[in-house]
């Protein structure tokens, strides 16, 4: 398999961290920086399965996009280098900005190295980003108390903080000065290869500086670190995963907005009673009589914290698809059930409003399987070893 050659060498940026650090919005300001530049961007979203919520969000800001859904980067490389290639004879963009699945790591020795290695030249490759929730990475670091992950999925999460070149303390906003110094202090102690920076992508504070070194730093040399592949499976299938469509038909106007809101924290209420401390939901709402590229969305990044609108709608609505993407710590089939009894109950406080669940795939990610992994860090305890074919 080759990749189309670009007609020069184009900027391959992939930008990390956890499920809700904050990539899409960060990637939506980027992709807007460089574009303001004069230069053409791609961009190349990555899921366990399809129907993603970035896709659509980042699509309805205008920038070509290619999602590629049935695993992580990793294990899904060679289709990686056939979304580039897409994008590059359709659009040729100037640069390739790429967002792996929330809970991968190894990006650096599975997807980066090789990259450079087979197709060092149509890319330049920047280093490797990983954002943070500032909330989520203190309670990880032992620094607050709170609702957070098992060992098993904070082994990945860590993981990603070892390998990042540059680590972006995202939010901002959601802590003090004084929280931030010292998170910032506690993530140079134990990543000390890392370079840590604040930022707000939705204030827009601190970009500059991080964008700049995107387009002009080099991606380092040192060795890939090792990764016991048996608990990075098994921190994965801790998490389960929804993917859901929705059909929402009214007889009369209803306000999406607050529809949105209200579904969210159902779900919320749900989960919390059962336990499960919440990854990610995100949900964005196309309205059938909207202009394109309309849509209401909403967030929520941990089980105790409140659901925050993204995007708006300035009119009422009458129908529309309402996309779901939830991640969580618990049993898939739980995520469902939470899903339809929010729906259901959500629903039924709207006079003549239908939801009909169009489609869903609920599951937990199998094991992560490198197509190639490069460098000569050991990976313990099975997953891609020396001579078995994917190295």
């Amino acid at each position: 398999m080759t990749a189309s050659a670009p007609t020069k060498q184009a900027r391959y940026i992939m930008i990390g961290g956890f499920l809700g650090a904050g990539k899409t919005t960060s990637i939506g300001k980027l992709a807007r920086h460089l574009s303001d530049q004069g230069l053409k961007v791609g961009l190349i979203t990555n899921d366990q399965a399809g129907g993603l919520v970035d896709t659509k969000l980042l699509r309805s800001q205008g920038y070509a996009t290619e999602e590629i859904a049935g695993g992580c980067f990793c294990c899904r490389f060679n289709t990686l280098v056939d979304a580039a290639s897409k994008l590059n004879d359709s659009t040729k963009p100037d640069v390739f900005i790429a967002e792996p699945v929330g809970s991968c790591t190894d990006l650096v020795a599975t997807v980066t190295y090789p990259l450079r290695r087979m197709y060092g030249e149509n890319f330049s490759i920047a280093p490797l980003s990983v954002l943070v929730d500032p909330v989520r990475a203190r309670r990880i670091l032992g620094l607050d108390e709170g609702g957070t992950f098992s060992s098993k999925v904070a082994y990945i999460y860590k993981k990603q903080l070892e390998e990042a070149e540059v680590i972006i303390i995202n939010k901002t906003d959601a802590v003090t000065a004084e929280q931030l110094q010292e998170l910032t202090e506690a993530m140079q102690k134990e990543f000390p290869e890392a370079k840590v920076v604040p930022v707000s992508a939705r204030q827009g504070n601190g970009l500059d500086a991080w964008f700049g070194e995107l387009m002009t730093g080099s991606q380092s040399t040192r060795s890939p670190m090792a990764v016991d592949y048996d608990v990075y499976a098994d921190g994965e299938a801790l998490l389960g995963w929804l993917n859901a469509t929705v059909t929402l038909k009214a007889k009369e106007d209803f306000e999406a907005n607050d529809y949105l809101q209200s579904l969210a924290k159902a779900i919320q209420q749900r989960l919390r009673s059962q336990g499960a401390e919440i990854a990610h939901l995100k949900m964005t709402y196309s309205p059938d009589d909207g202009i394109a590229g309309e849509i209401a969305s909403v967030n929520l990044v941990r089980t105790d914290n409140v659901p925050e609108t993204g995007m708006e709608l300035d009119e009422p609505s009458t129908g529309g698809q309402l996309i779901v993407n939830l991640r969580a710590e618990t049993a898939p089939d739980e995520l469902v059930a939470s899903l339809k009894a929010a729906l259901e109950s959500v629903t039924s406080n709207v006079s003549d409003l239908t939801a009909t669940l169009d489609h869903e795939e609920h599951f937990r990610p199998g094991r992560p399987e490198p197509t190639h992994r490069d460098g000569e860090a050991p990976v313990v305890k099975g997953g891609c070893v020396p001579g078995a074919g994917c190295c």
